[in-house]
């Protein structure tokens, strides 16, 4: 029996785990209902565990010796109300598993109940992260307060997926190389001076600079940036004003900056506050604060190769293929920048009816979840034999 056809017959336990989750979502930093479910099912099957690894996340080990191959799983919610009407939907108000990361963790838990049946040739360790969504007071998201606690201390390669409700149940994508974006986010204020609307010519008006402010931060990848480079910079927030008829002393946006190319990163900072400065040219003021977040995603090519090829083996080379690139961040990138890691995609869409991530109606595909453990578990088993075969 494979490992797969070993990952169906446990399919009723994995949607178990992922529904339980589902149902009691957590915000990042504050998942303990999920850790602890995460070490009453480990303990059992032998692993050693380490809690309150970046305040809320588990590492859990199997085996002995080189090479350590790490396994991450997110285990966070989004501030999202659910509007599924299924028997497991959220019980927590405004909260909801709208990344698939419920999944994340059922996938993982059953890569760590096949494993444990494995005699292994080094150490298997899983990182149950928290807080791939968001940051805590000081700016840092789950991923790099996990590696200052030394959860990826001595670790070979790193694998993750990622549920994808767009894509096919039963297939799985991965690029290597580049595979997503960096991303900082910026705060401004255009500063003028209000007055009443009736005479704008007595004041500074915030409005009219900002729209020209606008214009030239959309300009920055089409004019100001080499054409072949991929970056984004995009407003998500814009605010200015509380009465029709007075000119308001300022406008405040923010929004967010995604880049491939760690050399961009500089520029990018650079040009928006060349384009914020057009207050000044004309005759008001800003305020700019740019805050860095996660660095761009990079896979490992024999890292990407191993996944592809224990993929094949489970799924047949027809069902994997060579992911698109984004410009979608994930924390993950700061693992991979301490050992050779990728992430592959998992496919989950429900036929007929499509939900997208982060959607108040996302939900995926449950069948996915023994594929998804299953790859996970033999890429591991794969890149431990490539390593001690490449050690002899």
């Amino acid at each position: 029996m494979n490992i797969l056809e070993r990952a169906h017959e446990i399919a009723d336990e994995l949607v178990a785990w992922r529904r339980t989750i589902h149902a009691r979502p957590e915000p990042g930093f504050r998942e303990t209902e999920t850790a602890a479910l995460i070490a009453a099912t480990l303990e059992p099957l032998g692993y050693r565990l380490r809690t309150q690894v970046g305040r809320t996340g588990i590492v859990a080990e199997r085996g002995a010796g080189p090479p350590v191959i790490a396994i991450r799983a997110d285990m966070d919610a989004l501030p999202i109300q659910e509007a599924n009407r299924v028997p497991y939907a959220s019980q927590v108000p405004g909260m909801m598993h709208a990344c698939g990361h419920d999944a994340h963790v059922a996938a993982a838990l059953g890569a760590a109940r096949l494993l444990a049946e494995e005699a292994l040739p080094g150490t298997v360790r899983f990182l149950f992260q928290p807080s791939e969504e968001s940051e805590d007071e000081e700016g840092v998201s789950g991923a790099p307060r996990m590696i200052a606690d030394g959860a990826m201390e001595g670790v070979d390669a790193v694998v993750a997926l990622h549920v994808e409700g767009t894509l096919a149940t039963g297939d799985i994508t991965v690029r290597a190389g580049p595979a997503g974006a960096g991303v900082d986010t910026f705060y401004a204020a255009v500063i003028g001076r209000g007055g009443h609307g009736a005479r704008p010519h007595e004041g500074i008006d915030p409005i009219h600079i900002a729209g020209h402010v606008i214009l030239a931060l959309h300009a920055i990848p089409a004019r100001r940036l080499d054409p072949t480079a991929p970056a984004v910079v995009s407003i998500g927030t814009l605010h200015g004003g509380q009465t029709d008829n007075v000119i308001p002393d300022r406008v405040e946006l923010s929004g967010t900056i995604r880049y491939l190319d760690p050399a961009l990163q500089p520029l990018l900072h650079v040009e928006i506050e060349r384009a914020l400065s057009l207050a000044r040219t004309m005759g008001g003021d800003y305020q700019l604060r740019i805050r860095k977040g996660y660095p761009p995603l990079v896979h490992d090519e024999q890292v990407v190769r191993a996944i592809r090829q224990a993929a094949a083996d489970l799924l047949g080379e027809a069902h994997v293929h060579t992911a698109p690139m984004t410009m979608g961040a994930e924390d993950f990138s700061f693992l991979c920048a301490c050992a050779p890691g990728a992430m592959f995609r998992l496919g989950c869409r429900i036929e007929g009816d499509e939900r997208s991530l982060h959607s108040p109606r996302f939900d995926l595909d449950e069948r996915c979840l023994p594929i998804g453990a299953a790859t996970l578990a033999h890429t591991a088993l794969r890149l431990m034999t490539a390593r001690q075969k490449k050690e002899q």
